[in-house]
């Protein structure tokens, strides 16, 4: 099997009392979306802890991770440094240039989404600031958004391994079916 570089994803930032859930959904979608991996602030656990029962029960292969150190990843990070933020480059400016380099790099990518105000390091160390809209949205929109991108749909169609119930599509209604009982 062709061997993709990795793709993760740096939540930059959590605000206990007011991000729970925006930092889970971070995770949520990195994981839904094709990432590999997710690093949340380490005053975020019950994230972590969510989005690892997730992954136990939907099927992976995903880790998600804390860091104390997010500046630090970022820094010695040893591929490509995508930003997300408003103010960067229009996504469909800069999307088939960070394509096309990963793919012809075989480097790693480091998605970095943040919460409260980043500072300026981040948006100098990144390769490509990128704004999905240059107008105020979620991050995990953005993130969503971007994920889709630079996949172009194929992660909508990833088979997932050791998942112990999968969610059947249906055109009303709501059916999760234990993988267990066939």
């Amino acid at each position: 099997m062709n061997e993709t570089p990795e793709v993760a994803v740096l939540r930059l930032g959590h605000r206990p009392g007011r991000d729970e859930r925006m930092t889970t959904h971070v995770g949520l979608t990195a994981r839904a979306l094709g990432a590999d991996r997710v690093w949340i602030p380490d005053n975020a656990g019950q994230s972590l802890e969510t989005v690892d029962d997730i992954t136990d029960r939907f099927g992976g292969p995903f880790e998600a991770e804390l860091t104390d150190s997010p500046q630090a990843l970022i820094r010695d990070w040893e591929g490509r440094v995508v930003h997300l933020t408003m103010y960067g480059e229009r996504i469909q400016d800069v999307e088939d240039e960070i394509r096309s380099s990963r793919e012809d790099d075989r480097k790693p990518l480091l998605v970095v989404v943040g919460s409260e105000k980043v500072p300026f390091d981040v948006y100098e160390a990144a390769d490509w600031n990128v704004g999905v809209t240059n107008q105020p949205h979620s991050e995990v929109a953005g993130l969503a958004v971007f994920l889709d991108r630079l996949f172009e749909g194929r992660e909508l169609e990833r088979e997932w391994e050791d998942a112990d119930r999968e969610v059947i599509p249906m055109e009303t209604g709501k059916r999760v079916q234990s993988l267990e009982d066939g």
